[in-house]
């Protein structure tokens, strides 16, 4: 796809095909989350991605809207440092922000459906994912072939309107 079609593609996608995604497209999507920008090139992530369907069931149960975890072809853990300081705490957040959206654009771009996750159970995902003491699961990323329809570029997002969200010079 065009970069402009991906983006206006890109949506949450929760239920999936069943079918497995190749791994040179998982590995671009991953290459894609591992060449995002971050303040400093710090990079404050590593990337653990699941695709057993019975880890991927236990991983669901990290966050209690994560059931689509459950029914994906991959995952992909977003795993981060925990904050030792103002800056880490400050630039963490927007960091891995931007990994996960390029992982979601890539995906996009391959037909990959993508819904993103959050994690309460920091012990349940250290159990499953064999992280550190040091490190927390931030995000998780669902991957897989959308069931319903596939991904084209959306005509009318349900968005607010344009005009009510960009502001020029000031408010």
């Amino acid at each position: 796809m065009e970069t402009w079609d991906t983006i206006r593609a890109r949506r949450n996608v929760r239920q999936y095909q069943d079918r497995p995604i190749p791994t040179d497209h998982l590995d671009q999507i991953l290459e894609a989350g591992r060449r995002s920008p971050s303040s400093r090139n710090w990079q404050p992530w590593d990337f653990v991605v699941v695709t057993d369907r019975q880890h991927l069931v236990e991983l669901a149960k990290v966050w209690r809207g994560a059931e689509h975890i459950a029914h994906s072809a991959a995952t992909i853990a977003v795993v981060a440092p925990v904050p030792q300081d103002d800056f880490q705490r400050t630039w963490a957040p927007y960091d891995l922000g931007q990994a996960t959206m390029a992982i979601m654009l890539a995906a996009t771009d391959l037909g990959v459906g993508s819904g993103h996750s959050a994690v309460s159970d920091q012990a349940l995902a250290r159990s499953l994912l064999g992280f550190p003491e040091d490190r927390y699961l931030a995000y998780l990323v669902a991957l897989g072939y959308p069931a319903d329809r596939p991904l084209t570029p959306i005509k009318h997002p349900n968005r607010r309107p344009f005009d009510e969200v960009v502001h020029r010079e000031h408010w």
